[in-house]
């Protein structure tokens, strides 16, 4: 299978800056530097310690451009300073799971050319399709998740875009340290496509994600999967003070390249939201359906950003064999300038969890946020309670988070 390391990584991407600069083309360097603060507590039944993580992420690097082309790398180090928690791969399980273990990795490394119409990209790269339900970053683990691809986006005509993307590799969450069924990268041939046409009820896109988790320690292959769908995703202003956002989902799964599980399972999303001058309230229905009811026969993410999805508690990052409905409903306001704050967020959202077969109530969730922006640094504060009835156990998460960047 192949791989690049990130040492040849980054060999590629300087030497590639060093032609550019042999062209005699002007070469303009911009430094890229972020860092985040973290505090995140965990109180689940079933487990008598809780969890506490204050971790400390900081990333840099820059990025050179010349032209049409450019070049980016960013190393990124992640610390824990109070590591009362299992971190998913050193020591016992012993305390709530806190996804963020520490790491010291190559981020980004990636040549990108663009130009009217084109952007073609290779290396290690971020890459998030729509919403970020199937293809995603992670942003929200410290880690985050990125991928050794070729990457071409195409706008041949006005409204058009095609998004394709071949995947040899795909970073993980997990970093350096990852292994077993929770490894550093995940080898395989991912094919990622994405047709999206702007029209008068919204942007209407086809995409096909072939997903191969090629390596036997993660789930024995049967996390591959090809998935076929549509999305329309849109808005419509009425007035200066009223807008109505809607979208809807469909996608077909079913089993590819050497999952020994022969299955077919449904995707389905309906969402609406009405904003009324920074007011929302809204809800929605998403079902990831289920097959037989064996395990990994329902509809899997296991390349989507899944902790936007179905509640903070984490409770579903993998779909349960009986697949999963998930009715929402969820209000709050929004401002872009509050006194000397700036993207001001107040949220709440109610979760009802039910299977796709077997008529289970899995449980209840109440997800709380409160963020804003204070010149380049963002403070969030998150809230998440899970109410078990069917599946896993009652859980509390808190978050305190600070972002910054350049």
């Amino acid at each position: 299978m192949k791989k690049i390391t990130e040492a040849a990584a980054a060999f590629a991407v300087g030497g590639i800056a060093c032609a550019a600069s042999a062209q005699g083309q002007e070469i303009t360097v911009k430094p890229l530097a972020e860092a985040r603060v973290r505090y995140e507590h965990v109180d689940q039944d079933g487990i008598a310690a809780k969890g506490d993580a204050l971790t400390v992420r900081v990333r840099g690097g820059a990025q050179a451009s010349s032209g049409a082309l450019s070049v980016a790398v960013v190393a990124q180090g992640n610390l824990a300073v109070v590591d009362d928690y299992y971190d998913g791969l050193n020591g016992a399980a012993t305390r709530p799971l806190v996804a963020d273990p520490q790491n010291v990795a190559l981020y980004i490394a990636q040549l990108q050319y663009r130009a009217k119409g084109v952007t073609l990209t290779a290396g290690r790269q971020k890459i998030a399709l729509d919403d970020e339900r199937f293809v995603g970053n992670v942003g929200f683990r410290d880690n985050a998740q990125t991928f050794d691809a070729v990457r071409a986006e195409l706008a041949p005509a006005k409204g058009l875009k095609l998004d394709v993307s071949y995947v040899w590799s795909v970073r993980t969450i997990w970093g350096i340290d990852g292994n077993a069924a929770r490894q550093q990268a995940v080898s395989g041939d991912n094919v990622l496509a994405n047709l999206s046409w702007e029209t008068p009820l919204g942007t209407l896109t086809g995409f096909a994600y072939l997903v191969d988790q090629d390596e036997a320690a993660v789930q024995a292959f049967r996390l591959s999967s090809q998935t076929y769908g549509a999305r329309l995703a849109g808005s419509r202003a009425f007035g200066k003070a009223v807008k109505l956002i809607w979208q809807a989902s469909y996608a077909r799964q079913s089993d590819w390249r050497r999952n020994p599980n022969d299955y077919s399972a449904t995707y389905w999303l309906a969402d609406v939201t009405l904003d009324l001058k920074g007011w929302k309230i809204g809800g929605g229905y998403e079902v990831l359906g289920a097959d037989k009811g064996a395990a990994l026969t329902s509809f899997q993410t296991p390349l989507g950003t899944n902790f936007k999805f179905q509640g903070w508690a984490d409770k579903f990052l993998t779909t349960p064999a009986n697949g999963v409905r998930d009715r929402y409903i969820g209000g709050g306001y929004g401002a872009k300038q509050m006194g000397g704050l700036s993207a001001v967020i107040l949220q709440a959202t109610w979760h009802r969890f039910d299977s796709d077969r077997s008529d289970q109530h899995y449980g209840n969730e109440i997800n709380l946020l409160a963020s804003a922006k204070l010149r380049k640094t963002t403070v969030a504060l998150r809230y998440a309670h899970y109410d078990a009835k069917a599946l896993s156990a009652d859980a509390d998460k808190v978050w305190v988070q600070l972002d910054w960047a350049i």
